[in-house]
C-alpha cells in the first residue's frame, strides 16, 4: 500500500468509494432509506475538491487502485475516512488515521464517526464525546462527536 496526497483528477474516484463504502458497508448499521440520504449519488464534484483541497487529504492505493482516503483540517477535525468495501480490515484505515493525526499540530482531534466507524476510533483511543442525530434529505442518522487529546 502506497499513500499519496490528494489530486482534483482523484475526486470522482473518491465519490464513488464513498458512496459504496456507505451502501456496501454502512448499511450494516443503518437503513437503506439512512444510507440513500447519507449517500444518495449526487455529490457536487466542485465542493468536494475544494474541501479536499483546503484539507490535508490522503489517498491509499494498493497497484494504483484507489482503496481509501481521509482528510483532516487544520483544527484538528478528522472530516472523511473511507475504505473501499473490498479492501476493509487490511490496515488501510489506521494508516491513513496514523498519517493524518501526524499532520497537525492541535492538542486534540475529533471527528464525527458512524455507528460503523466508532469502534475503529475507540481502539485508537478516541472518546465519545456525545451522540448526536444528524439530519440528511429529511432523515435523521446516528453518529458520535468524537475527540482524541494527545499527550502533552
Amino acid at each position: 500500500m502506497r499513500l499519496r496526497q490528494y489530486q482534483p483528477s482523484d475526486c470522482k474516484i473518491l465519490a464513488e468509494l464513498f458512496y459504496d463504502t456507505i451502501h456496501k458497508i454502512n448499511i450494516k448499521d443503518y437503513s437503506v432509506q439512512q444510507v440513500n440520504a447519507w449517500a444518495d449519488g449526487n455529490i457536487d464534484l466542485k465542493k468536494w475538491n475544494d474541501s479536499f483541497l483546503s484539507h490535508h487529504t490522503v489517498i491509499a492505493e494498493i497497484n494504483t487502485v484507489i482503496v481509501g482516503f481521509g482528510d483532516i483540517d487544520k483544527t484538528g477535525y478528522l472530516d472523511r475516512l473511507y475504505v473501499h468495501h473490498n479492501y476493509q480490515r487490511l490496515g488501510i484505515a489506521a494508516a491513513l488515521c496514523d498519517e493524518l493525526e501526524c499532520s497537525v499540530s492541535t492538542p486534540k482531534i475529533f471527528t464525527h464517526a458512524s455507528i460503523t466507524a466508532r469502534g475503529f476510533f475507540e481502539k485508537r483511543g478516541y472518546k465519545v464525546i456525545n451522540k448526536q442525530q444528524v439530519q440528511r434529505h429529511n432523515v435523521f442518522l446516528t453518529n458520535y462527536v468524537m475527540e482524541y487529546r494527545r499527550l502533552p
